[in-house]
C-alpha cells in the first residue's frame, strides 16, 4: 500500500508542477500578444490547465502526502518540507488570482514578472525533492512539546 501511495503522490506532484510551470508561459504569451494570447485559445486552455488538471492534482498530492505522513516520517526536515509545500500552495493560489485578473482584462504585470514567476515553481520543486531525498539528519529533531505540568 505504501508503494502505491508514494507512486500516485509523485505522479500528482508531477502533474501539479507541470501546470505551475506552464501557466506563467501562457501569461507571458498573453502579455506579448502571441498566438497563444487569442482569447478563444487562452481562456479555455488556462482554465482547463488550472481548474481541471493542476488544482485536482494539487489536492490529490496533498491528500496522499498526508496519508504518507501517517506512516511515521518525522524530524525537522519534514517540517521544512511542509513549509515549502505551503509556499507551493500559496503560489498555486496566486496563479489562480492572476488567471482571474487576466480573464477580466486586468494585467498588472509585464512579461519579465511572469518569466521570473515561472522559475519559482522549479526552485520549490527542487528544494522539496532535495529535502525528500536527503532527509537530512543535520537539521536535527524538533524540540519536544512543552510539558503541561511545567506551565503555570
Amino acid at each position: 500500500m505504501y508503494f502505491w501511495l508514494k507512486f500516485f503522490h509523485i505522479v500528482a506532484i508531477a502533474v501539479w508542477f507541470t501546470g505551475l510551470f506552464f501557466l506563467p508561459r501562457l501569461f507571458v504569451a498573453r502579455h506579448r500578444v502571441e498566438g497563444d494570447a487569442n482569447r478563444e485559445y487562452f481562456n479555455p486552455v488556462t482554465n482547463i490547465l488550472f481548474f481541471r488538471l493542476a488544482t485536482p492534482a494539487a489536492v490529490l498530492a496533498i491528500a496522499l502526502g498526508m496519508a504518507l505522513i501517517a506512516y511515521g516520517p518525522s524530524g525537522a526536515w519534514l517540517a521544512m518540507k511542509l513549509v515549502l509545500v505551503a509556499l507551493a500552495v500559496l503560489l498555486h493560489l496566486y496563479f489562480g488570482l492572476l488567471l482571474y485578473e487576466l480573464g477580466h482584462g486586468r494585467d498588472r504585470h509585464g512579461p519579465v514578472f511572469y518569466r521570473v514567476a515561472g522559475w519559482v515553481p522549479l526552485l520549490l520543486l527542487l528544494a522539496i525533492a532535495a529535502l525528500t531525498a536527503a532527509k537530512p539528519q543535520t537539521v536535527g529533531d524538533l524540540p519536544p512539546p512543552p510539558d503541561a505540568a511545567s506551565v503555570p
